[in-house]
């Protein structure tokens, strides 16, 4: 287990370039964080095509070149999120080195006609991840208002007042001949439900935010064990509502602790309190982060599954997706009347060892994606695994700016 202590040592500061320093914290962080590299690999795929019609997925093991992926792959919002990410960070650390905004706006023009696609499952919401980001610059961008709007009003119509939920698969990937499989909803749908809130900004449409709370809360009550831990899967009766089964998809066992999904729950409720301030959003989050941090291996690296047989796998994914979640709770403590400062050095803490750890372990100058040892899923024939990933490389840039817009840690001098 790993323990998050803080460290001021200066034997230990010595070894980083940078330090978070903030109300007396004090931790040491790896500076590939902000390396330039980043922006040289990432320019260099957003300028290898000029009209993007595949997008980048998962490497190959060994020399880490991207593998690409056709429409509407759940995945392919995220490299233009990527290209969004970095416009961001040339405004927090200025740099001439891309017009960001103009490579992320090319990136996501073939993703426009998926919002009329009616077929698509939950992952409108990663699927969308681009034109949220155009918000974020320019609200009144019209284009961007209707996809979001669109993709929302997809992940609404699989809403059931029945089961309460939002249904995420129309059947469990790879699963062939009959199933038992009716209502599937799974603990990633926690990340997707941010779409409707965005949607309910534009269009001061309540309907979409009371689903999202209605998800969220059956959510609290069926997909997590006494200890914080979450089932991956849950298969509900539509007609009932009652569950029929809780199981993995991705994970080593129907009752283990896929630990992608602990990463997403983390975040996803997170994200709850933050979009609607009710206490039991910030209680399951705090939960859910408890369980990760407390289930890390010695090396700070998580497995692909926390029961998975040792040695495991090691996924990345997981652990850049938990540590930005750890960092967005932290910024929530912080927020609480009063801030709730004891609270938000303990997850900064376990935020920024974790992805001191990950980085240790995975980052890769050489490869087209920033780190390696992701796991796309080990159950596979054979296991996909050891790769790198293109929303490894998306929450890793995303905690990178984080910590600087949090004033957490200093730009990297050119």
């Amino acid at each position: 287990m790993v323990r998050f202590a803080v460290l001021t040592a200066p034997v230990l500061l010595s070894l980083h370039v940078l330090a978070i320093s903030q109300k007396g914290f004090q931790v040491p962080i790896r500076p590939e964080l902000f390396s330039p590299l980043i922006a040289t690999k990432v320019q260099a795929v957003a300028e290898s095509t000029p009209v993007p019609s595949v997008f980048p997925q998962y490497t190959d093991r060994t020399s880490g070149v991207w593998n690409y992926f056709e429409l509407p792959f759940w995945t392919s919002g995220f490299f233009g999120g990527i290209l969004y990410l970095l416009d961001t960070r040339s405004k927090l650390c200025p740099s001439k080195q891309a017009d960001w905004l103009a490579l992320g706006r090319n990136w996501s023009v073939s993703l426009l006609p998926l919002a009329d696609d009616k077929t698509l499952d939950h992952d409108v919401g990663f699927l969308s991840y681009p034109f949220q980001a155009e918000l974020l610059v320019n609200s009144g961008n019209k284009t961007a208002q209707t996809a979001v709007t669109k993709f929302a009003a997809t992940l609404a119509s699989r809403f059931s007042p029945v089961v309460n939920c939002t249904r995420s698969w129309d059947k469990t990937p790879g699963s062939t001949g009959p199933t038992t499989d009716d209502f599937l909803v799974i603990i990633d749908n926690m990340m997707n439900l941010e779409i409707l809130f965005a949607a309910a900004d534009i269009n001061k449409n309540q309907t979409l935010r009371d689903i999202a709370i209605k998800h969220a809360d059956t959510t609290i009550r069926n997909h997590f064990r006494p200890d914080g831990s979450a089932f991956q899967v849950l298969n509900y009766n539509s007609t009932t509502g009652a569950v029929i089964e809780r199981k993995t998809a991705f994970g080593y066992a129907d009752n283990s602790t896929w630990t992608r999904g602990q990463s997403w729950a983390i975040y996803g409720f997170a994200n709850m309190y933050n979009r609607t301030r009710f206490e039991r959003y910030l209680d399951t989050a705090r939960r859910t982060a408890s369980l990760y941090t407390s289930r890390l291996p010695s090396s700070g690296v998580p497995p692909w599954d926390f029961d998975a047989p040792s040695p495991a796998p090691a996924d990345t994914a997981s652990g850049v997706i938990a540590a930005t979640g750890l960092l967005f709770l932290a910024q929530l403590e912080e927020s609480l009347s009063p801030p709730n400062r004891t609270g938000a050095e303990l997850w900064r803490n376990a935020a920024v060892t974790l992805l001191n750890s990950v980085t240790d372990l995975a980052w890769k100058p050489s490869w087209q994606s920033l780190l390696s040892n992701g796991t796309v899923n080990n159950r596979a024939d054979p296991p996909n695994n050891s790769t790198g990933i293109v929303y490894v490389d998306y929450f890793y840039i995303k905690a990178g700016n984080m910590l600087l817009s949090q004033k957490l840690a200093p730009c990297p001098k050119n």
